[in-house]
């Protein structure tokens, strides 16, 4: 037992979607080493349009709970991971926020208070990351990423992750909206810290939503966070200005060693000058719409239902 704790309030925010099968231990894990060790602290569990128990297995937990405020936030419609953890972090009041991404108590329970004594020597972000990557679409994903985003990020599987204060103020400051907080995170130049560990149990199956929701994210962070689509791109039109630059040196060989059809010659000349000039442009603007991602993200798009104080 912990005889003195921490003074610091602490925000564990809690991402569930149909979680019945772990989420009542899981619950009493995190909550016993809160309570153990901090004096104040709130739980906010995100429930995304949950089809299960899940939200019965919170309100009885919240039912023998003392000490502690618990709150559910009803999401409108399914949503996925990034928006509804964007929902929790922007109802969060702790000095110091904790993100669970998933229910999973595949880590040691000493992890937890090892990733919060490491934020207080400096470190605005820690995370907690498994040895390895379970799935290899995840190894995948992560490869072309950091590959593509160069020396400025390194991301990997996380299981959670602690944010003071500052770093949460710094992202809300940053953008509008947090598409993919990973690499928002990484870019918001704060000193980060990633603990290992080796997991426990091997987490469970995603369903099909989470799927397709994983997909729509990992394009869209390789084109808003990594230079791979103005990349491809730029390369294409590269291709097509040199198809056109060819085409209209094979016109001029042809006008000057044969005999074309009238008109031919001025023809093909006007056509490979008009692609040229065409795909130009289009690198000018994908160049400009690069720099307009870099600097303006979307609105804020999460739908809320309600917020429902339980304790």
């Amino acid at each position: 037992m912990v005889e003195i704790k921490e003074k610091n309030f602490v925000s564990a925010v809690l991402y569930v979607h149909n979680a019945q099968q772990h989420l009542a231990e899981f619950l009493k894990k995190i909550n016993g080493i809160l309570a153990e060790n901090f004096e104040h602290y709130e739980l906010i569990c995100v429930n995304d349009q949950s089809t299960d128990e899940s939200v019965r297995i919170i309100a009885d937990f919240a039912k023998g709970l003392e000490g502690a405020s618990v709150s559910v936030l009803h999401m409108s419609y399914y949503q996925g991971v990034e928006l509804s953890m964007n929902a929790g972090m922007d109802l969060a009041i702790g000095d110091f926020v904790l993100e669970f991404d998933k229910i999973s108590g595949d880590f040691p329970d000493e992890l937890l208070m090892q990733i919060y004594q490491t934020s207080l020597k400096g470190f605005d972000i820690v995370s907690a990351a498994p040895k390895r990557a379970e799935r290899w679409t995840s190894k995948l994903f992560y490869q072309v990423y950091n590959r593509a985003a160069g020396k400025r990020t390194m991301l990997r599987t996380e299981s959670f992750r602690i944010l003071s204060r500052r770093a949460v103020n710094r992202v809300h400051s940053m953008c509008q909206s947090v598409p993919y907080r990973k690499a928002v995170y990484a870019n918001c130049g704060l000193k980060t810290e990633t603990l290992v560990y080796e997991p426990r149990e091997r987490k469970g199956a995603i369903c099909p939503e989470e799927k397709e929701m994983r997909r729509d994210m990992a394009f869209n962070s390789l084109i808003l966070f990594t230079n791979l689509g103005y990349q491809v791109s730029s390369l294409l039109a590269g291709i097509m200005m040199l198809a056109a630059l060819f085409i209209g040196i094979y016109t001029v060989v042809i006008f000057v060693g044969s005999r074309p059809v009238e008109g031919w010659t001025t023809t093909m000349l006007f056509l490979s000058l008009a692609f040229f000039g065409v795909f130009a442009i289009f690198a000018i603007i994908i160049k400009y719409l690069s720099v307009l991602i870099d600097l303006v993200f979307t609105k804020q798009q999460y739908v809320i239902e309600g917020v429902e104080k339980l304790k």
